[in-house]
């Protein structure tokens, strides 16, 4: 068992500069089916900057070290030592070396086991090709090296491997030679001009089919395009390929970034712990985020790959070209990266269906995350395993904060900001601060309160309440921030929150804005909340207005104001806000199920409330809303983003609710939905344009609706378009809906479904994924037997994510039973899992975090299995870190 004495922890406070730069990096792979061999020669000096040491650390695991020269003399046993995470040389006892004064080569020959290595990190073995994953400390599994993000380096690679199974041998940056040896083998040799640190290293060596193209940068130079894929399934990413260069010609027009290699590479690879790598010139992808048919791929998969296509290449300069100084500086690239993603979709499909979505994640997801165990700051203060902190926090929380720099900038104050940061840290491992400053210096702006947003954790909260005079023709807003305490902080400071508003009169027209005092305080349509308590007089006001409050979600808090029911409909009617629109559609739709929750703790009978029926059927009639809109605001809340908003929550109650208004809402309006479903849902030739993407959409929230009624016709209309669509955003609708439900013979189509697409592993996770989240009670027997069948794999993360990780992050109903036995599975597949691939296992483990949310007894059940993990011998630092603080 680990102890906590046992395990070191990171601190940001603790950061040195490496003691020795590697300003060239020289690496010589020998492939073969069950080793290779890794010769590497580092060019290496003293840096100037950091204080000076006679002993030289390199990181290095699972390593089995062969040779070790300094400068051509080979080093004896006592001027070395290694251990399980390390190789220490002392210099001072190497002959004629004068390492204070003089670069020096350092070369090291090891041997190392791609073909046992699970974890999927370092270089592995993946469905008979060779691949590495080096984000975030994965480079040490491969050879000895100062494993950090501030060590930046010149790359050259030699690759060599048999020509017949590995005829694709590639690494990063530009090929400069290759060529054929003896004994059926041959070689390729990589250079990348590019300095980078070694966690961007990539190298892959299989058998591939290649898809190529080439795109024309503003400068007017052609970059060669390639994607590699398994054998079959190149007509699967043509949709990436055009993904891809819709991605390049986006950043050059909003951003002015052009490419910089002479060629672009995306490799997809079945085993991958992430969704996506962007390492320089070579992405590794997750298959889920390159392959894309309309046969085997729904409208989200498609948006998905373009997202994730979109999100590495823009990598290339928002954390390639510039870099992380340390791993707490994490959001620096990826928030960056996911604000620049969301944009370019955005751009793409629509803004306002768009923004709703992130927005989901954060109260879903992120919010649960700042109330539990692993509260961090998108910077943390310190870490037991990096590999924990590729969170949600990290990721979409900072692009939030980085969304905010583009709300108080405004598009060309942001623009004028990064053009500065890539001026002054081209090149360069920089810090979030670096980042600030450029934002403040290129728009003369003072950030300093803002920065309180990259090292306090926790959801800030807005609370609001308003007053109208009418005989004086104002309004008064009266504001309170607080942020509750989160682990290790306490008494949060207030932070800088730009508030978007509008106030809308009895036509939905929004009214001008104006101040009678502090006039700064008010930008446009942007309150500036940066006091623990402050209030704003409006003036000019000449009717009671209704308050849109958070206009397009402008800052990442929870807000409460006390709408009634009048105000919140009205809303949904007339907000000119989207965002707010359907935000007001979610609260009424909250409100009701907090109700119904009410009702049944004190014994009575659930009430269903008509004034909401009007509110819906407005919606679903009207002719100016797009349909993937309305697909949004006619889906109840999320029920995690509903626990989030109580203490302690009662989710027997909260389930039935959720349930009792959906069926009730089908009963009040069936003709409704069902005269809906049959104008949006097509059966004729099959288009991917936004209109039909979006009565995709609507039709499929409105047949949800039909078959929450229990009714053979809704049934009859379900099995007709899993079996009779012509496309997979259908087939999947058709397919979880019915496996959701009581319909007597849908294992049958389960196993129909099955064998029709047993060959697409994509698709069978998809199979895999509605029958884990089936809330029905013999579910939990069903995903038993999943996890035995001859297509799961468990040193697969997406077959893991799609059962197990399904099961307990999706299916609330069942992996909370009142008996434990969802709890007692999930930690089985955890003690199978954690010492084959440690980073998925911790994942799981998170299941478990928010269980003081829920009643003693499932409170007493889910401690009793983190206990029993914290016990398991061996236990990795990647899980025993979660179980512990989850426990606290």
């Amino acid at each position: 068992m680990k102890t906590s004495d046992s395990i070191p922890v990171k601190y940001r406070k603790d950061y040195k500069p490496s003691a020795y730069l590697i300003h060239e990096t020289k690496l010589d792979f020998d492939l073969f089916d069950d080793h290779s061999i890794v010769t590497a020669r580092l060019k290496l000096q003293a840096n100037p900057n950091a204080d000076p040491s006679d002993s030289l650390v390199l990181d290095g695991e699972e390593l089995k070290l062969l040779e070790i020269f300094i400068n051509g003399q080979k080093l004896e046993s006592a001027q070395y030592e290694t251990d399980s995470e390390q190789l220490t040389v002392w210099l001072d006892k190497v002959h004629n070396l004068n390492y204070q004064q003089n670069s020096f080569e350092l070369m090291t020959k090891v041997r190392i086991y791609p073909n046992t290595n699970t974890s999927l990190e370092g270089l592995y073995l993946s469905n008979g090709k060779f691949c590495t994953q080096c984000e975030a400390e994965g480079f040490r599994k491969i050879t000895y090296y100062s494993d950090r993000p501030d060590v930046m380096s010149i790359f050259t690679v030699r690759i060599e491997a048999a020509q017949q199974k590995y005829p694709h041998l590639l690494s990063n940056g530009n090929q400069t030679e290759h060529g054929k040896l003896a004994n059926g083998r041959h070689y390729a040799i990589w250079h990348d001009p590019f300095r980078k640190p070694s966690y961007l290293f990539a190298l892959c060596a299989g058998n591939y089919d290649l898809l190529e193209d080439h795109f024309k940068t503003q400068s007017g130079r052609k970059i060669k395009l390639e994607i590699y894929v398994d054998k079959g399934k190149l007509e699967q990413c043509h949709h990436a390929m055009a993904s891809l260069k819709k991605a390049m010609a986006w950043d050059e027009e909003v951003f002015g970034l052009e490419y910089d290699l002479d060629i672009y590479m995306v490799v997809a690879v079945g085993d991958f712990n992430m969704g996506a790598m962007e390492n320089k010139g070579l992405n590794i992808f997750n298959t889920k985020y390159v392959l894309a048919h309309s046969d085997t791929a729904t409208d989200q998969d498609f948006e998905d790959v373009e997202a994730v296509i979109a999100h590495e290449y823009f990598h290339n300069w928002t954390g390639n070209r510039v870099t992380c100084r340390d791993w707490f500086q994490l959001s620096l690239k990826e928030g960056l990266t996911v604000f620049r993603d969301q944009q370019f979709t955005a751009d793409q499909t629509d803004h306002a269906v768009k923004r709703i979505e992130d927005v989901k994640v954060i109260r879903s997801h992120q919010f649960a995350e700042d109330a539990g165990p692993m509260a961090h700051p998108i910077r943390p203060d310190s870490y037991i395993e990096m590999n924990n902190f590729y969170t949600v926090t990290v990721y979409n929380k900072g692009a939030e904060i980085i969304r905010m720099y583009h709300t108080l900038l405004g598009a060309g104050g942001f623009r004028h900001g990064m053009d500065l940061y890539f001026e002054r840290h081209d090149g360069q491992a920089v810090t979030c601060e670096d980042f600030v400053c450029a934002m403040e210096d290129a728009n003369e702006y003072d950030l300093k309160q803002f920065r309180r947003w990259y090292s306090q954790a926790g959801t800030p909260e807005l609370t609001v309440t308003s007053e109208y005079d009418e005989l004086h023709r104002k309004l008064t807003l009266h504001v309170k921030q607080t942020c509750p305490d989160t682990p290790g902080q306490s008494n949060k400071q207030p932070f800088h929150i730009p508030l978007k508003l509008g106030l809308l009169d009895k036509e939905g027209k929004d009214l001008p804005l104006q101040l009678a005092a502090n006039p700064e305080q008010l930008t446009g349509d942007i309150l500036h909340i940066t006091q623990l308590e402050q209030s704003f007089e409006f003036t000019e006001i000449a009717q009671q207005p209704v308050l849109s409050l958070l206009r397009n979600f402008s800052a990442p808090v929870r807000l409460h104001y006390d709408y009634n029911d009048h105000e919140l409909a009205f809303l949904f009617a007339h907000d000119s806000d989207p965002f707010n629109q359907w935000e007001a559609g979610q609260r009424l739709f909250a409100r009701v199920i907090w109700q119904l929750c009410a009702e049944q703790e004190a014994g009575e009978v659930m009430q269903f409330p008509l004034h909401l029926v009007n509110a819906v059927q407005n919606l679903l009639s009207s002719e100016s809303l797009d349909g993937r809109f309305k697909a949004l605001a006619l889906t109840l809340p999320d029920i995690k983003a509903l626990i989030e908003e109580v203490e302690r929550v009662n989710l027997d109650h909260l389930i039935v609710a959720h349930n009792f208004l959906k069926k009730e809402l089908a009963c009040q309006l069936e003709m409704d939905w069902l005269v809906h479903y049959q104008a949006n849902h097509h059966v004729g030739k099959f288009q991917q344009d936004k209109t039909s993407i979006a009565q995709r959409a609507f039709a499929g929230v409105c047949l949800s609706y039909l078959v929450a009624l229990e009714k053979p016709k809704a049934y009859e209309l379900a099995v007709s378009q899993l079996l009779n669509s012509n496309n997979m955003t259908d087939a999947e609708t058709g397919l979880k809906l019915l496996m959701h439900s009581n319909y007597e013979d849908k294992q049958q189509l389960a196993d129909d479904f099955y064998q029709k697409w047993q060959n697409e592993d994509l698709v069978v996770n998809k199979w895999f994924m509605s029958q884990a989240t089936d809330p029905s009670d013999p579910t939990i027997e069903r995903v038993e037997t999943l996890i035995e069948h001859p297509a799961f794999d468990l040193k697969n993360p997406n077959k893991v994510r799609a059962v197990v990780g399904a099961f307990a992050g999706a299916n609330l109903a069942q992996f909370h039973r009142k008996d434990g036995q969802g709890y007692v599975f999930l930690a089985e597949q955890i003690k199978r899992l954690y010492s084959v691939n440690p980073q998925t296992a911790a994942r799981l483990t998170g299941a478990f975090n928010r269980w003081k949310k829920f009643d003693d007894e499932r409170q007493r059940l889910m401690c009793e299995q983190l206990q029993g993990i914290l016990q398991l011998p061996d236990l990795s630092k990647d899980v025993y870190e979660i179980a512990s603080k989850a426990l606290g």
